[in-house]
């Protein structure tokens, strides 16, 4: 710019999930409506099995939206959390060799995990060792233990400011 106005500032990104994860939750809030409406229905028929039916039916969509609530809320924690470690400088790199295929090397990924591992565990309360071994469990196929490590770097998170 030439005329000394200050550059527009840079927009954020969209996290490439977050579209595909809208869509899937309005399609579920649709599901959980129409749930919803037929327990309501039940509840209404005053007929004692439709309402212990329609009790149970309308426990299915409060569990849901729980569900649904809960991912989300890790998910905004783990975007916290991957700002804190850019910040810093300190976001783990993916460099582990790949196949023609884009695989993980896993001999490679197993290689590395035992590093972050070690980290962790002589760091118990460094939800930065945490995130790490998360995205270490992540690249060795190990997605349950990932999703723990993730649980256990965000309980342990305190943002910064």
């Amino acid at each position: 710019m030439t005329d000394g106005a200050p550059a527009s500032p840079a927009r954020r990104r969209v996290p490439r999930g977050l579209v595909g994860a809208l869509a899937v939750t309005a399609l579920l809030v649709l599901y959980v409506w129409a749930i919803a409406g037929r327990g309501a229905a039940m509840l209404a028929s005053g007929e004692p099995m439709l309402i212990g039916i329609g009790v149970a039916v309308l426990i299915i969509p409060l569990l849901v939206l729980g569900l649904v609530v809960r991912e989300f809320w890790l998910a905004a924690r783990v975007q916290s959390m991957a700002d804190d470690l850019a910040a810093a400088g300190e976001l783990p790199v993916d460099d582990l060799p790949r196949s023609p295929g884009g695989r993980i090397d896993r001999a490679a990924a197993d290689e590395a995990f035992s590093a972050y591992r070690d980290a962790a565990d002589a760091a118990p309360e460094d939800w930065r060792s945490w995130y790490r071994l998360a995205f270490a469990y992540d690249a060795a196929g190990d997605r349950r233990r990932a999703r723990a490590a993730l649980r256990r770097a965000s309980a342990l998170f305190r943002p910064r400011g």
